[in-house]
C-alpha cells in the first residue's frame, strides 16, 4: 500500500498532543475532519493506532512504532522538499548535525568567512541515534559523540571529553570535590539501559527530582547548568570521543572543505 503522507502528519499531531482539539487547532483543520482521517487511516493500515476515550486519546503498540517512525520520514521528506528548491533556486546549503553540549559555531564561522555564498544551517542530533541526521538526508556533515552507528559513515576523530556524575545538590555525595565508580555503587542510575529519555530537559528534571544520578558528558553538564544540580568529576569513568561524521560515498569540494576547517577548528590545541 502507498503511505498517505498527509494523513501520517496528522495522525503524528495526535500522537504529539494526545489530544484530537488540540492537534486539529495545530493543523488548522475542524476537528470531526481529523477523527474522520485518522479512522480512514486505521483502516488503511488495518490496524488500531489510538485508544480513545472521553479524555484522553492513548497510543497502541502499533501507534508508538508508527509514531517513532513517523518522525523519520516526516523529517526526511521534509529534508528532500528542501532541497529540490535549493537546486531550483541555485542556492549551495550545508547543514551540520550536533550532538547536545558539542557547539560547532566557530567551525560554521571559519566556513563562512571562506565561502560567503553558501547557505549553512545546523540541526540537533538525539543521542540515542546521532547518526539519523546524516543518514535520512537532513544534514550532510556531523559534530556527534561515539558511540554510535558507523557503517558506511567517514569518522574523523576530534577530541575526547570527560563524563561528570549529575545529581541533586541536596545528594549527601554533592559536596565531594570528586567521585570514583565506587563512590556510586548503590546508586540508582539514570542511564540509557535503565531509562530512556526524550530529551536532555526530561534527564535533567528527572535528576533534580530525585530519582537518580546519571554520567553525562562535560559539555553536556555544562550547557544545561542550573543551581539545584551538582556535576562532580569521576575520576575512574571512561571519557567520551567527539568526532566528525560524513557518509563514506560524499565526496563533494564543498563538504572536504568544510571537514578540512572544522578539524582544524574544532581539536583541541
Amino acid at each position: 500500500m502507498d503511505l498517505d503522507l498527509r494523513k501520517l502528519r496528522y495522525f503524528a499531531a495526535v500522537a504529539e498532543h494526545r489530544h484530537f482539539g488540540r492537534a486539529a487547532e495545530q493543523l488548522y483543520i475542524a476537528q470531526p475532519v481529523l477523527s474522520r482521517q485518522i479512522k480512514s487511516f486505521e483502516q488503511e493500515l488495518q490496524c488500531t493506532l489510538l485508544v480513545r476515550t472521553t479524555r484522553s486519546v492513548e497510543l497502541t503498540a502499533a501507534g508508538k512504532q508508527l509514531y517513532e517512525e513517523a518522525q523519520g520520514i516526516l523529517t526526511a521528506v521534509a529534508a528532500a522538499v528542501r532541497r529540490v528548491h535549493d537546486v531550483d533556486r541555485r542556492v549551495q546549503r550545508l547543514v551540520v548535525a550536533f550532538s547536545p553540549g558539542l557547539h560547532v559555531s566557530d567551525a560554521i564561522r571559519a566556513f563562512m568567512s571562506r565561502h560567503p555564498d553558501v547557505e549553512t544551517d545546523v540541526v540537533p542530533a538525539r543521542w540515542w541515534e546521532q547518526d539519523a541526521p546524516l543518514r535520512d538526508g537532513r544534514a550532510q556533515v556531523g559534530y556527534l559523540r561515539r558511540p554510535f552507528d558507523e557503517a558506511g559513515l567517514h569518522i574523523i576523530p576530534i577530541g575526547h571529553e570527560p563524563r561528570v556524575a549529575c545529581m541533586p545538590a541536596e545528594h549527601p555525595l554533592a559536596c565531594r570535590g570528586q567521585l570514583t565508580s565506587a563512590d556510586l555503587d548503590g546508586e540508582r542510575m539514570l542511564d540509557a539501559p535503565t531509562r530512556r529519555t526524550s530529551s536532555l530537559e526530561e534527564k535533567f528534571e528527572l535528576i533534580a527530582s530525585g530519582h537518580g544520578i546519571a554520567l553525562v558528558p562535560l559539555s553536556v553538564a555544562q550547557s544545561y547548568a542550573r543551581p539545584d544540580l551538582a556535576r562532580l568529576p569521576v575520576t575512574d569513568a571512561p571519557g567520551i570521543d567527539t568526532c566528525l561524521a560524513v557518509l563514506a560515498d560524499r565526496r563533494e569540494k564543498l563538504l572536504r572543505d568544510f571537514l578540512e576547517i572544522a578539524t582544524a577548528t574544532l581539536r583541541p590545541a
